[in-house]
């Protein structure tokens, strides 16, 4: 008699759990939903660069237009910006390491994009080659800092041409994904 009940729990127990219609249901796979509007809210190709050269009333506008139109939208406002804010360029005719005048220089900045060499040396500086790219232990606020700040040979205003950031707190792996680990 024992033996029939526990027979009898089992199939009990087979029928409350198998028997139901939600198998009729099909199975259906979430897409990803990219209906809506998006919209850009921020761009950085050149880290501060707009952080910097960008007044505040024009921030909106500078990350929602497309690069090939930010030298003729925003090169004016950053040569404004920069002769007031660097002695480097206070003076006609002043240049920075890279041979350009206020307006060459602030012609490159506004146009917000990240240079990339494919067939040289990807980096932001390396003492030869310039805004090739950028590789992760580049020192890019101090290389934008000297070439804001260091004159034609990157020896005006000493004070103002180094973030005194000389390393990552941790070092880089050496394989993918070749950030630091946390800490």
């Amino acid at each position: 008699m024992k033996s029939l009940k526990i027979l009898t729990l089992a199939a009990l127990s087979l029928l409350a759990f198998n028997c139901s219609n939600d198998d009729d249901n099909e199975i259906t796979t979430m897409e990803p939903d990219f209906s809506g509007t998006y919209t850009q809210e921020d761009q950085m190709g050149r880290p501060a660069v707009n952080t910097v050269f960008v007044s505040s009333d024009s921030k909106d506008a500078f990350n929602t237009t497309i690069p090939t139109a930010q030298n003729a939208a925003f090169q004016s406002m950053f040569q404004t910006n920069l002769t007031a804010l660097s002695p480097a360029f206070a003076n006609d005719g002043d240049m920075n390491a890279l041979g350009q005048d206020a307006a060459a220089f602030t012609g490159l900045l506004a146009t917000d994009v990240l240079n990339v060499s494919l067939d040289g040396t990807t980096t932001f500086y390396d003492g030869t080659n310039v805004l090739t790219g950028r590789a992760l232990a580049d020192d890019v606020i101090t290389v934008e800092l000297l070439l804001i700040f260091g004159g034609e040979d990157f020896t005006e205003n000493p004070g103002l041409s180094n973030d005194n950031v000389d390393a990552n707190d941790k070092a880089f792996l050496t394989s993918f994904p070749y950030l630091a680990t946390p800490w």
